[in-house]
């Protein structure tokens, strides 16, 4: 019997546990992976913050809550065996006042329905045991919440789905998903092609574009938020141990400035949020023509704007103006000064959003005959990727 070939679109974590999945699935189908870049992982899986989430904040029962601490499980494991940095650190959630704490009481509640270990609530000095310079009225500490390198994560994976007989295909970048009796074929802007019994969409940033080629319709569309980053000097990162968060205002649809200890010693300041101008927007002068005119035409996006405009405000002023954007870590770590922080990276997030403005929340995933589509992957799909993974092999009726 001809074994099955399934075909990934999408090189980035995600992508790459799903084709690590199938090389193990117990009919061994044949997997092809292809990716439009010169070498995988080069966006959102690079230039993420490297947190590993432990659950704290997704509604009980979600596909967050639930792929997230069985991803949380797995990957520990995984990078244990593979001798890859996994360090928990742990994470403050950090009140600044009563209005907060009594926010921070609800995502203990949700916390402990998921099942997060090892939670401590802390009084305004207990908290400073755990990270002695920052300050505020109380705290939610989970100290197995972690960090690691998603980029080497995602690499080691495809060296496993490599030894597997998968075979990596780059610099292939879609243009066609055309399905004819139950098969399709999958073209490349540079002619190339590829035939597949199945294909999975990972396509991040382009995966409601590759979810249309495939006959999906057009929602929830992607909107790209680039995130902007400043670092701790090397003399200012004993400043922070760990990962100090603020409480989610949910006026608000962005978590806002944090700070963050990642595996090599660096301490980033950020994320922000605003409106990229293109997918790949890493800069502000990176502007593509037909991802602002889709934009300006997006209903949703612009329903979005007008609900939202104080906050855009708010982050576009965060973007331009360096001494407001420390000033907004100083709420939590006042021993912060100005030349402490030195300018770093961006990444842009993949943010699906529906027609009526609103942001998905949740995992979503579509199937359009032979092709499954995950249309909104955003945080924590890197640290549920090989969840993820498993749950979209499954789905895939490989027999």
């Amino acid at each position: 019997m001809t074994r099955p070939h399934v075909v990934v679109v999408g090189g980035g974590i995600v992508g790459s546990a799903v084709a690590r999945s199938l090389t193990l699935h117990g009919h061994r189908p044949d997997v092809t992976l292809v990716e439009k870049e010169a070498a995988p992982a080069t966006h959102q899986t690079a230039r993420n913050s490297g947190v590993v989430h432990a659950g704290l904040y997704y509604a009980p029962g979600s596909a967050k809550a639930t792929l997230s601490r069985e991803g949380v499980r797995r990957l520990r494991a995984y990078c244990r065996e593979r001798a890859l940095p996994y360090e928990e650190v742990g994470k403050l959630v950090v009140a600044l006042d009563t209005v907060e704490e009594a926010r921070l009481r609800d995502i203990e509640a949700r916390a402990v329905a998921n099942g997060v270990p090892g939670l401590r609530w802390l009084d305004a000095v207990a908290l400073r045991e755990v990270e002695p310079h920052v300050v505020g009225r109380a705290a939610l500490h989970s100290p197995t919440t972690a960090i690691t390198d998603f980029a080497a994560v995602a690499a080691a994976m495809l060296d496993d789905a490599r030894d597997g007989g998968a075979e990596v295909l780059t610099g292939f970048e879609v243009s066609a998903l055309d399905q004819r009796s139950g098969r399709v074929e999958v073209r490349g802007t540079d002619g190339r092609r590829v035939e597949a019994d199945r294909v999975v969409v990972a396509g991040g940033l382009h995966a409601d574009r590759l979810a249309v080629l495939a006959g999906d319709g057009p929602d929830p569309r992607i909107v790209p938020f680039r995130g902007e980053y400043h670092r701790l000097a090397p003399a200012a990162t004993h400043l922070v141990r760990g990962l100090v968060y603020p409480v989610p205002d949910p006026r608000y649809p962005f978590l806002g400035v944090h700070l963050t200890r990642r595996v090599g010693g660096d301490v980033l300041l950020g994320p922000n949020a605003v409106l990229a101008t293109a997918r790949e927007g890493y800069r502000w002068r990176d502007v593509d023509p037909s991802t602002v005119l889709a934009l300006a035409a997006s209903p949703g996006l612009r329903r979005f704007a007008r609900a939202n405009l104080r906050t855009g405000v708010h982050e576009v002023v965060g973007s331009l103006s360096r001494h407001a954007f420390v000033e907004r870590a100083r709420r939590y770590v006042p021993a912060i000064k100005a030349a402490d922080v030195l300018p770093s990276g961006a990444g842009v997030r993949a943010q699906a959003m529906d027609p009526d403005g609103s942001l998905v929340e949740d995992f979503r995933f579509s199937r359009v005959g032979a092709v499954l589509c995950i249309r909104n992957a955003p945080s924590p799909a890197a640290t549920a990727s090989l969840a993820i993974a498993d749950l979209v092999v499954d789905r895939l009726d490989l027999g």
